[in-house]
């Protein structure tokens, strides 16, 4: 049992550890700051009307699809409404 535990230790140090090749390439594959290529000309300009913004924009399309409800809680969302 504690050849186990020396095992399992030995093995945490060296996830802990890391490998500094492996951070670096991680740190640039996961920069928050990376603009994701498929993305970059995105934009929500022409969502809602002339001067509406984006937030209303959007609670309106969800009234018009039935999405968007009064009241309840994010619980009720997940699990569904106990009534």
């Amino acid at each position: 049992m504690t050849q186990n535990i020396e095992q399992a230790a030995e093995v945490l140090k060296s996830v802990w550890q890391g490998n500094p090749g492996t951070m670096a390439e991680l740190d640039e594959e996961c920069n928050p700051n990376k603009v994701c290529r498929n993305m970059k000309d995105v934009t929500y300009d022409g969502f809602g009307e002339e001067g509406e913004s984006v937030a209303a924009a959007w609670k309106a399309k969800l009234a018009r699809e039935g999405k968007l409800a009064a009241g309840g809680s994010i619980g009720d969302l997940i699990l569904g409404s106990q009534n």
